[in-house]
């Protein structure tokens, strides 16, 4: 199933649990988009078509990191020590090496990482979560641990500290009922998917 599919199918469920909860209209655009989002979020793994379109262009980040060094470089050059200049230059060197390795595939782990910081620096659990999720999915093969149990059970902490984050009735219920509404659309048994999803991994590798 394609990714339109599951953001309308996760919208649905947002929608439906807004109504079960009787929410204002705000709040009720809040759990539809966020039932839409969360209908997606599976298909952050690794060949997922989710992950090429939240992540920026490796060239960017690359040209980026290359500056940084090449001015990290100048600086400690003109304005170091001679012992602060030799470290300050090698730091330098090391980012531009590193950042001439970066691929497109590295982007999603890079904003996993990013995502993880960020949670730390606001101390907020959920976002801590979800950045440790992007960075576990960004090394996982499609339709694998994202698409188990596994992954809805984590997904669901994600949820429910996001709920309580925002203390809005129905986030958790909408963005678990989403993320499992992928799982349901991906399943084998459907006449349209020719694969299925490994939903209980890692105990049993096999498609359903």
């Amino acid at each position: 199933m394609n990714g339109t599919s599951h953001a309308v199918i996760g919208s649905a469920t947002g929608f439906i649990v807004a109504n079960t909860f009787q929410t204002t209209p705000s709040a009720t655009l809040l759990l539809v988009g966020l039932g839409g989002v969360s209908g997606l979020i599976p298909d952050l793994d690794i060949d997922g078509k989710l992950r090429g379109k939240i992540t920026l262009s490796h060239k960017m980040i690359r040209l980026s990191a290359m500056v940084i060094g090449m001015i990290m470089i100048l600086y400690s050059v003109f304005e170091k020590t001679a012992a602060e200049r030799w470290f300050g230059m090698g730091f330098g060197c090391l980012i531009m090496v590193i950042s001439s390795l970066i691929k497109q595939k590295h982007m999603l782990t890079i904003t996993g990482v990013a995502v993880l910081v960020g949670g730390l620096s606001l101390d907020e659990l959920w976002i801590i979560l979800l950045g440790i999720y992007i960075v576990v999915a960004s090394f996982s093969s499609h339709r694998s641990y994202t698409h188990s149990i596994l992954g809805v059970i984590f997904f669901g902490f994600i949820a429910f500290h996001f709920e309580a984050s925002l203390g809005i009735q129905g986030v958790f219920y909408t963005c678990l009922g989403g993320y499992i509404s992928h799982l349901i659309a991906d399943l084998k048994i459907l006449p349209f998917n020719k694969r299925g999803i490994k939903l209980f991994l890692p105990l049993s590798s096999i498609e359903l």
